[in-house]
């Protein structure tokens, strides 16, 4: 008789959270088109992805800690502006969602690089700082005629330190994700 242990998985990712102010001012938003066929995204779960692990089992939690704490110490805190919401992925056609985009910026970029290379991880795509405030229901949108579908190309003016990084969890639920911060690393102040 064979006996399994079974690892116990959790769905990992890396993160900048906002503060509540551009969450709240993001999710007002949000109600600039109710007849978009969408999934909205609830106010505390708005957030930058900086690096999805995917599945990871509990061992190798603690070894991600140690990456995460010593690619942030390199680096002081840095502000990101938030100057769009528009459909995404940009060159994704049709759009899958709306997203709020954020102005490129070296420290970001130079950080997610830093994250990437010590976590062994290869993204195919190039990293464009943005928030997903809507996943659209695809079959929805089919449905809708072309020139009855919303225009989504607003200029915002947003603007937030970024003094920390957090470790999360997503567990998928039925009515959407949940999220829950396993750790936060502060950005060394100068």
């Amino acid at each position: 008789l064979c006996q399994y242990i079974v690892m116990q998985k959790r769905r990992i990712f890396i993160a900048i959270n906002l503060p509540e102010n551009i969450r709240t001012n993001l999710t007002n938003y949000q109600k600039s088109w109710p007849e978009l066929p969408a999934k909205w995204t609830k106010q505390e779960n708005i957030h930058i992805t900086l690096v999805f692990l995917g599945y990871i089992s509990d061992e190798e939690i603690p070894d991600i800690y140690k990456v995460v704490e010593e690619v942030v110490s390199k680096y002081s805190p840095f502000d990101i502006d938030l100057f769009k919401i528009c459909y995404g992925p940009i060159d994704k056609k049709p759009p899958r969602m709306v997203w709020a985009l954020g102005q490129e910026n070296k420290e970001l970029s130079s950080l997610k690089k830093d994250l990437d290379q010590r976590l062994e991880v290869s993204e195919n795509r190039g990293f464009r700082p943005h928030l997903t405030l809507a996943r659209i229901r695809k079959w929805d949108w089919q449905r809708i005629e072309p020139e009855e579908r919303p225009e989504i190309n607003q200029d915002i003016n947003l603007s937030f330190p970024v003094n920390s990084i957090e470790i999360m969890e997503s567990k998928l639920k039925k009515g959407g994700p949940e999220y829950q911060e396993l750790s936060s690393f502060n950005l060394v102040q100068e």
